[in-house]
């Protein structure tokens, strides 16, 4: 088993003025289903070539963390669960445990890798599949 990187993470103020100014710069859009509105505390976009995504996240923080860009996982297979108890046996430390923030099965855990870089673990494929048709 294994991951792939679901999007790349990017803690900010403002992110739909943010993710309007990445999408000028980059030529990249809205999802389809989910388009961005300013006053949004959480914007995605993505690049209509290659699905690459971009996802900017509000802190409340007055000054940025030093981490600012992480990446999001998500598994190829299985479950997050088993995912992270596998990046757990390969170093990964974890960080701090966000599943069920948003109700049951969402969230996600947070960990890092030997030399302390944060990542996200998030719900497999399946998993978010059976969590948004259960809604």
């Amino acid at each position: 088993m294994t991951s792939f990187i679901a999007h790349t993470t990017i803690d900010c103020h403002d992110a739909y003025a943010l993710s309007e100014w990445w999408k000028q710069l980059l030529g990249y859009v809205d999802l389809d289903d989910e388009p961005n509105t300013s006053g949004d505390e959480e914007c995605m976009i993505r690049d209509p070539e290659t699905g690459h995504r971009l996802l900017f996240i509000e802190v409340p923080d007055a000054e940025l963390p030093a981490k600012r860009i992480h990446f999001d996982l998500r598994p190829r297979a299985g479950t997050q669960a088993a995912e992270i108890e596998r990046l757990l046996g390969l170093g990964a430390v974890q960080v701090a445990d966000q599943r069920g923030i948003a109700g049951p099965g969402s969230g996600w855990v947070v960990l890092a890798d030997p030399e302390g870089n944060q990542f996200c673990v998030l719900l497999s494929v399946e998993e978010r599949e059976a969590y948004l048709a259960a809604r």
